[in-house]
C-alpha cells in the first residue's frame, strides 16, 4: 500500500495559537511552534509547522483544497510560489526493515510515528527551498550592484535602496534563525532506535545538513557584499559632506569680501 505525502510552503509563517483554538480536531501531539493531526476514520494525517509549511498525507485534491481555504485567514505573509515537496511511503511487510530510497520509504508497517517522522523530514525540505529561492534572489541582487561598480567604478544605489536591501536581508537571516529548531531531532526519536535511524536516513535523503550550511554560507556572501556596499556609501556620504563645507566656506568668503 503506498500513501503520498505533500509538503507546501503557504506563508512566512502561521498563526499557530488561533489556528489551534479555532480548529476543531484535538492535535495528535505537537507543540507551540507544530501540530500533528491524525484523522483515523479517512485515514489521513495533517502536519502543520508555524513557519508557514502544512503537510498533507493521504489527501485528495478536494479534501486539501478544502483545507487550504480554512487555512488562509491564519496564514501571516502569504508566500505566492509554486513550492512543493512530493514524497511516498509504502507499506510492505515483506520488508523486515525500513528502507529509505530516493522517492519513497517503505516500511514493513506504518503507525502514526513512523508517519510524523517522514512529513517532518518533507516539510523541512520544502522550507530549505524556500529560503534558497530568497537568498538566490538577494544573491543576484548584489551581483547586479556589483558589476555596476566593476563597470562605472562607482555604486549607484540610493542610501534609502541600500537600506532597503538591508532590511529584506535582516529579514532572511533573522526568519531563518527563528526557525533554526527544524533542524532539530524530535523529542521522539529520542527513545527509538527505528525512528531515530529512519529520521536520520530521511536527513540525509533530502539533504537537510548541507542544504542549511550552503545557505549560510551563501547568506554569509551576501552580508559581506552589505559591508562593501555601505562602505562604499559611507565614503560617498563623506566626500558629499565634505564638498557642502567648502562650498559653504567658500560662500561665506565671498561674503565677507563683498562686506568689507
Amino acid at each position: 500500500m503506498k500513501m503520498r505525502i505533500e509538503a507546501i510552503q503557504i506563508a512566512e509563517a502561521f498563526n499557530m495559537k488561533k489556528f489551534r483554538a479555532e480548529f476543531r480536531t484535538e492535535v495528535f501531539s505537537g507543540s507551540t511552534s507544530e501540530a500533528f493531526y491524525v484523522f483515523p476514520e479517512h485515514d489521513r494525517f495533517l502536519y502543520l509547522f508555524d513557519y508557514g509549511v502544512v503537510v498533507f498525507a493521504n489527501y485528495d485534491a478536494v479534501a486539501k483544497s478544502e483545507f487550504l481555504n480554512f487555512l488562509k485567514p491564519y496564514a501571516l505573509n502569504p508566500v505566492f510560489l509554486d513550492l512543493t515537496e512530493e514524497y511516498q511511503i509504502e507499506t510492505d511487510a515483506g520488508y523486515p526493515k525500513t528502507m529509505v530510497k530516493n522517492d519513497r520509504v517503505v516500511v514493513p508497517k506504518t503507525d502514526a510515528d513512523t508517519l510524523r517522522i517522514v512529513m517532518l523530514n518533507t516539510g523541512q525540505s520544502v522550507a530549505l527551498e524556500y529560503y534558497e529561492k530568497l537568498t538566490d534572489e538577494l544573491i543576484t541582487s548584489s551581483k547586479h550592484y556589483i558589476l555596476k561598480l566593476e563597470r562605472r567604478g562607482k555604486l549607484n544605489i540610493s542610501k534609502k535602496e541600500l537600506l532597503k536591501y538591508i532590511g529584506k536581508v535582516l529579514n532572511v537571516k533573522n526568519s531563518i534563525v527563528d526557525n533554526l529548531y527544524i533542524l532539530d531531532d524530535p523529542n521522539l526519536v529520542w527513545d527509538n532506535e527505528e525512528l531515530n535511524l529512519l529520521n536520520k536516513n530521511l536527513k540525509a535523503n533530502f539533504d537537510i545538513i548541507p542544504r542549511f550550511k550552503d545557505l549560510d554560507y551563501r547568506l554569509q556572501i551576501v552580508e559581506d557584499n552589505l559591508t562593501l556596499f555601505t562602505d562604499v556609501l559611507n565614503v560617498r556620504e563623506s566626500a558629499r559632506l565634505e564638498w557642502i563645507i567648502i562650498i559653504l566656506i567658500a560662500f561665506e568668503i565671498v561674503l565677507t569680501l563683498f562686506s568689507h
